[in-house]
């Protein structure tokens, strides 16, 4: 009716005007929160969209454009063989080492294209809880035990709330089952070998981009080689997608080449790396988008832009709102939200339900960039934290955020993404205090 909808304008109306007219102004740690959420939200805009993000779109683009459905169908959909979409999906993180956020159009892309609801999510919990890089670093930085937890939990956890997610909607999948049992076998448009060349050669370089720095006082071994080197690397990995635009898309090799001088020239100029990763990104969106040849090089960049529109206004939202509740915590700096670092730590301390069930939902909606909560919880420790509430926020922080949650919800409803976030309470919550028990 006409005047609920005129209530409700005048509710947010009045709303709006009792914040603004109450605004504590003049309180100090509020004054910290819009800090910590403009800096939180402007070290995410540096370091985490271009090298993240952006090639995570692309990747998502071709499993949407040059991934078929029936593959995906096959592979992951309601009537795949379980053992082996689950094999698959709840080991992902070990091949992407991404976080709560970039696994976002990954798991957007094979859940339009057909796949199950309990394999999709399961590859969304895995792709940033088993995270090699950061298992490696727990293990090195937290305990050997701590990082044997952290593997074997992500793993079952995986596979577990899949399973459970896959149960309880099961109406829901026996329909989507009943669907793809019709489904036509079409064949594929080119050998599946091009499709998984371009596809990891793009997951390669989104992971050498991204490798993250060793440890103080570390300045040997293969970690640190491959950091010292990952430009090198990811420069060689752009070379092979340079081969395969030209030769599996068969894209004019003068275009690609054209830009591929232009990203080698802004190398030399430019005194970050930030900037030849968006010449790159810019002449391979130019080049796909402008190609007449084939139509799915078009539609690969149109559907880039798809996913990129999609998800990055909710990550914005959720990112501004995660720093100001729960503050900034990167590289050296350390500014507090809202909500005082001291209650945190007084709620966590010991191994008691409330403890490990704080931690859970603490770590559930608060952001973790890739490896970050490593050295957070570190200070933890340190402040006092509990083994048990370390596990849980380990298991449950890096695949889930406030921002990671906004999009969910975006693609698969409100309930879905309520009962996955209680799935993943639940179970942190759990492992954290047997964990606990087991090394007090």
């Amino acid at each position: 009716m006409e005047w609920k909808k005129e209530a409700r304008i005048l509710f947010w109306m009045v709303a709006l005007f009792l914040s603004a007219f109450f605004l504590p102004t003049r309180s100090e740690r509020f004054r910290e929160a819009i800090l910590a959420m403009f800096d939180l939200t402007k070290w995410y805009a540096r370091e985490h969209v271009i090298l993240c993000l952006l090639p995570a779109f692309f990747i998502a683009g071709v499993i949407a454009v040059f991934v078929s459905q029936g593959a995906v169908i096959r592979y992951f959909g309601a009537n795949a063989k379980k053992w082996l979409a689950y094999s698959v999906a709840s080991v992902s993180g070990t091949v992407l080492a991404v976080c709560s956020c970039t696994i976002l159009p990954l798991f957007s892309s094979i859940h339009k294209r057909g796949a199950g609801l309990g394999p999709a999510v399961a590859f969304l919990y895995s792709g940033p809880a088993i995270n090699i890089l950061a298992i490696i670093l727990t293990a090195r930085i937290l305990g050997l035990e701590m990082g044997i937890a952290r593997t074997i939990g992500a793993v079952v956890f995986a596979v577990v709330i899949g399973l459970s997610m896959a149960f309880i909607y099961r109406r829901e999948e026996k329909a989507k089952a009943e669907a793809q049992l019709n489904f036509p076998e079409i064949p594929e448009k080119r050998p599946l070998w091009q499709t998984a060349f371009h596809f990891f050669t793009l997951v390669l370089i989104l992971v050498f981009a991204n490798w993250g720095k060793p440890g103080k006082g570390v300045s040997e071994g293969a970690w640190y080689w491959l950091w010292a080197n990952k430009w090198m690397i990811t420069a060689t990995f752009s070379l092979l997608l340079a081969f395969s635009l030209i030769y599996i898309l068969k894209l004019k090799w003068q275009h690609v080449l054209a830009g591929a001088v232009l990203t080698a020239t802004s190398v030399w100029l430019s005194p970050t790396p930030l900037v030849p990763v968006i010449v790159g990104i810019t002449a391979v969106s130019v080049i796909t988008l402008l190609d007449e040849r084939d139509p799915d090089n078009r539609e690969w960049a149109i559907s880039t832009w798809g996913f990129a529109k999609q998800i990055l206004p909710l990550l914005g939202l959720g990112v501004l709102a995660a720093g100001f509740l729960l503050g900034s915590t990167h590289d050296n700096t350390q500014i507090a939200g809202v909500i005082p670092n001291e209650w945190v730590v007084w709620l966590v301390g010991g191994n008691s339900v409330l403890s490990n069930l704080f931690a859970s939902i603490v770590g559930a909606f608060m952001y973790f960039a890739t490896l970050t909560e490593v050295p957070i919880l570190q200070g933890l420790l340190a402040a006092g934290m509990g083994k048990g509430p370390a596990l849980a926020l380990l298991l449950a922080g890096p695949s889930l955020s406030l921002p990671n949650m906004l999009v969910i919800r975006d693609v698969m409803g409100t309930q879905k993404t309520a009962v996955y976030v209680l799935l993943v309470v639940t179970m942190a919550t759990l492992s954290g205090l047997m964990y606990g028990a087991l090394f007090p």
